[in-house]
């Protein structure tokens, strides 16, 4: 397995895009429509998307394929797709990536479903959905696996297990949503995930979405003084919190908002620094433009 400190080079921070969401919307995906189904008839305007970020700075592109569970997908009557959807969305950003020297980042986001002795997800059956899906981002070319916006370490554990178990060679990311009191929906601290994700033998942890840039320092802070021997941080921050504007919802962290924010990142040693929901590649460049850091366009 390449390290991805092996894969990130000696310049650091790496920049990761931003939201996939912000921009499906933006690009004409309906309220409760499937963002996955996208990869497969809408795969010209997913390389748009991921061109976008590429040509705006980033260095990691993320598939979009962070609902591409089974049983996310059975919300939409894809279940039987799990493979052929994450296989695609992973191809598309790899072709992408391979055109600019940059990663791609498997996104694989929780099941929707809770982890027993709370709900009636085994630990077993919840191996199985994110193996399968593992196997299909790594079959489409995937860098590295990021299991993004969790927050049961239950859940966690299970993930990294079934991705080592579908695709060995590919090294894991984790990041977990904490809120303004500094813990996750299921009551897990920074420190708590910090400490037990990294026995999982995962390399690049952190935190993503939740209100906004202030929130993420806060959390960022405790694991950048915390972090143990070769492990990496990821801080992946919303643009603030969506607020009704008219008949659409606005966030409120501008570009220049998100710039300043990656450079308090960067004071931190953090090692990899994207944006979440409400971040387009807007907010990339700014952000990429306040590192110092260089662009590389995407070819085709």
């Amino acid at each position: 397995m390449e390290q991805i400190a092996t894969l990130l080079g000696d310049t650091r921070p790496a920049l990761s895009d931003g939201a996939i969401g912000t921009m499906l919307q933006a690009a004409g995906l309906m309220p409760g429509a499937s963002p996955e189904i996208w990869n497969v008839e809408r795969a010209d305007a997913m390389r748009v998307i991921h061109t976008a970020y590429a040509d705006a700075g980033a260095r990691l592109l993320t598939t979009n394929t962070f609902g591409g569970t089974r049983p996310r997908l059975a919300l939409h009557g894809h279940e039987d797709r799990v493979h052929e959807l994450n296989e695609a969305g992973a191809r598309i950003a790899r072709d992408v990536a391979d055109g600019c020297d940059a990663l791609v980042l498997g996104s694989i986001g929780p099941t929707g479903d809770l982890m027993e002795p709370l709900g009636l997800l085994s630990h077993d059956d919840a191996v199985d959905l994110f193996a399968e899906q593992a196997g299909g981002l790594a079959a489409g070319g995937a860098h590295i696996l990021l299991f993004e916006t969790f927050s049961d370490l239950g859940e966690v554990r299970a993930g990294v297990e079934g991705a080592h178990r579908a695709a060995p060679d590919l090294p894991v990311a984790v990041t977990m949503t904490f809120d303004l009191k500094g813990h996750t929906m299921m009551g897990v601290s920074p420190s708590q995930a910090l400490a037990e994700i990294s026995a999982l033998d995962v390399e690049l942890i952190g935190g993503n979405c939740g209100s906004g840039p202030d929130e993420i320092e806060a959390v960022m802070v405790t694991m950048s003084a915390e972090r143990p021997d070769g492990v990496l941080l990821l801080a992946q921050s919303n643009a603030g919190l969506p607020q009704l504007v008219g008949d659409e919802f606005r966030y409120g962290g501008t570009p220049e908002v998100m710039a300043d924010y990656a450079v308090r990142m960067q004071e931190l040693g953090v090692d990899v620094i994207g944006s979440c929901c409400g971040s387009t590649p807007s907010h990339t460049a700014a952000m990429r433009e306040a590192l110092g850091l260089h662009v590389q366009t995407a070819r085709g």
